[in-house]
Parts: C-alpha cells; structure tokens; sequence
C-alpha cells in the first residue's frame, strides 16, 4: 500500500513540472525556441547610424517683406457749378454744355491717374433743391456733374467746409447720395471716409473750422481714434480753416494742425483761403496750410490764378508704415487761359513752374520746408 501511495506521488509531481514548463500552452521546446530568438547574436544587430551620414536638414528661408509704396495727391477748392448770383454766359454750367464731363480735368488727369489715391474738397452742393440757404455766395451744380470727378480719377472727396449746407440738409443729403452712388468716399463733421487700395485702407477726417471754431477738435480727435481702431493704415486730416486770400496761416491753423498729427494723423491738408499758403513739417509729417483753389466754378475769373497739387508716396513693410518723407509739389494754374476761368487745371511749365515754385518756398520759409527745383521735398541737414 505504502509503495502505491509513493507511486501516485510521483506521477502528480511529474504533471506538475510539466505544467511549469508549458505554461500558456507551449511545449518545454517551443519555449526554448522563443528565448533563443529574442536574444541573436551581436552580428546580426543593425549598425547603429553615423552623425555624418544623417541627411543635412535644409535652412529655414526668411520670407522677403512685402514693400508697398502709396502715392496720395491732394488739391484744393473744387466747386462743380455756380454761384446763385451768377448767369449763364462764361460760368461752369456754360462750359459743362459745351464740352462734356471728362473736359474739367483733362489736363491733371494724367497725374492723377498714375497716383493711388487723389482727394479734393468738395465744395457746394450737386442737387435740384431750390431751398437755398440766406447768405452771400451760395453754389449748386446739377446732379449730372457727379460724373465729372471719376472721370477725372479723383477718388475721393472732403466735405467739409462752408457751403455743404447751401441749399439745406436737402442739398447736402442729395450730395452725399450721389458719393454713395458713385462709390466716392467722402468724410465731414464726425463721418469719417475710408478709401482702399493696394491693400491698403486710407482713412480721412474733414471739418470746417471757419463755422464751427473749436466743436471741430472733437470730431478731428474722435474721428482719427475711430480711424486708428478701425485698423487704417493710414489717415489725413482735411481742415476747412483760415482766413481769405491771406498769404500766412493763422496762429489757430498752426496750433489746430499739430494737433491733428499729434492726434495720429499720417498728413494734414487745408483748404479755404482761395490762395496758396506755406507747407510745415511737424514730428516728421507735412501739414498743407492752404492748396488755394483748383476747379473752382466759383468764379468765373479769379485774380489769383495760381495753385497746386500735393503729393506725398508713402511707404509700407508688411502693412506698416515708414516714417519716410517723400513728397513734391507740382505748381499749376485754375484755368488753362488767364484771360479768365475756362475751369480746366493746368499744370505750370517754363518760368510759370519756376514763379509758383518760388511762392510757395517763400511762404513755407518760415517753417523751415523747401522744395527743389523738381518740385521734391529737400530734407533738412542735421
């Protein structure tokens, strides 16, 4: 008996080392096998890879900036129709029957056109209300004449100034539709315009101190900070200011245009004097005192013929502005004749250039600003 129990012992320890050595269903040698293939040998292992055979990464380019240049040419007093006192011989109206919208800037044309932006002040009132305003010179042009600006590549307009409201809101409203219909940005009082190109968005402010004095601060100050939230890359100030046919801007023009700039404007260009009046250079930006007239169906002769386009060209990196100061004057006269108006700006030549040039240099000399004799901007010597 005791040697059956010894042999019933001895079969259980035997099943029992089996079962150790077959573990999850493998035999004893499919186990040897798979030990043996998780450990080859040294030379059958890849060769670790060498610093010198990695491939060489290419160097990160550095994208060119994006350079953009903007030129903006500027000019003065436009009064597309006639004075309510005047009749019809010799007037703008006499002129726009005999030779048609596209005759008015027939000869800036080619300057305005190779421009990016050109900005006149509109002054007067393109409507067929009759309700007009009491007072001594009022100016209306028909409707019709609103053709008259694209066709002179004149892209957008300041409407701010003393004889918007000739023939009452009516007439101002009339007007303003016909910008809207006419995709013309306009800015006055506290609407401010924006104008885009190139990628560009050029915004403008426009007021008219001459009737409204010191009111016109807050709607330059908040007008420019709406501009600058709005992400212009760009903004002008348009100043309706000053007094009449004075060579000199006033202490209140002087004071009034640095603020502008200090309120962030890019360029300060006034209007209203009927003549031409110095150029001042403030913290690096040009304020236009006065640009004088320019197609002014205002007058049907005036004694002071002489006038001016502005233009600067400014220039961005990736969308920001440099402060750069590249501008020039280009000398003209109101009328193509000076035997009177014919309404039609002409750029000066020969001695006429020469003598406006002159001009103007005598009347920015107190600011310190000269122009060459190609009309470009002479930067200062340090």
């Amino acid at each position: 008996m005791r040697k059956y129990i010894l042999f019933l012992q001895s079969i259980a320890a035997a099943l029992l080392l089996a079962g150790c050595c077959c573990g999850c269903g493998l035999t004893a040698t499919e186990s040897s096998n798979i030990d043996s293939r998780l450990t080859e040998p040294e030379s059958l292992q890849p060769e670790p890879l060498q610093a010198d055979s990695l491939p060489t990464p290419e160097p990160a380019s550095t994208p060119e900036p994006e350079v953009t240049r903007l030129t903006i040419s500027a000019a003065g007093d436009v009064s597309l129709g006639i004075l309510q006192i005047h009749d019809y011989a010799g007037t703008f109206r006499e002129m726009y029957d005999q030779q048609g919208p596209a005759y008015f800037f027939q000869n800036v044309k080619y300057i305005f056109e190779a421009d990016d932006m050109t900005i006149v002040n509109f002054e007067g009132v393109l409507t067929e209300s009759t309700d007009l305003v009491e007072k001594q010179y009022n100016i209306k042009g028909d409707p019709s004449y609103i053709e008259i600006l694209p066709l002179g590549s004149i892209e957008a307009v300041s409407f701010g100034n003393n004889h918007r409201m000739d023939y009452g809101r009516q007439g101002s409203e009339d007007t303003v539709a016909l910008f809207e219909e006419n995709d013309i940005p306009y800015a006055y009082d506290g609407n401010i315009g924006i104008f885009e190109t190139k990628g560009l968005r050029i915004g403008f402010v426009s007021v008219n101190e001459v009737y409204d004095g010191h009111k016109v601060e807050t709607w330059l100050e908040e007008g420019i900070r709406k501009l600058q939230d709005d992400g212009v890359n760009l903004i002008l100030a348009c100043c309706h200011w000053g007094a009449e046919r004075e060579d000199y801007p006033e202490d209140y023009q002087q004071k009034l245009g640095k603020k502008c700039i200090d309120w962030g404007a890019d360029l300060v260009l006034g209007c209203h004097p009927h003549v031409l009046q110095g150029i001042e250079v403030y913290n690096g930006r040009f304020i236009v005192y006065s640009m004088g007239n320019f197609c002014f169906g205002a007058n049907r002769n005036p004694k002071d013929k002489e006038t001016m386009i502005f233009q600067q060209t400014f220039t961005f990196i990736d969308g920001v502005k440099q402060e750069d100061q590249q501008a020039r004057v280009i000398p003209c006269f109101v009328s193509s004749v000076m035997s009177r108006n014919d309404y039609c700006p002409t750029p000066a030549e020969a001695k006429d250039y020469t003598s406006i040039l002159n001009r103007i240099n005598t009347l920015s000399e107190p600011f310190g600003t000269k122009f060459g004799e190609d009309g470009g901007y002479v930067i200062p010597e340090e």
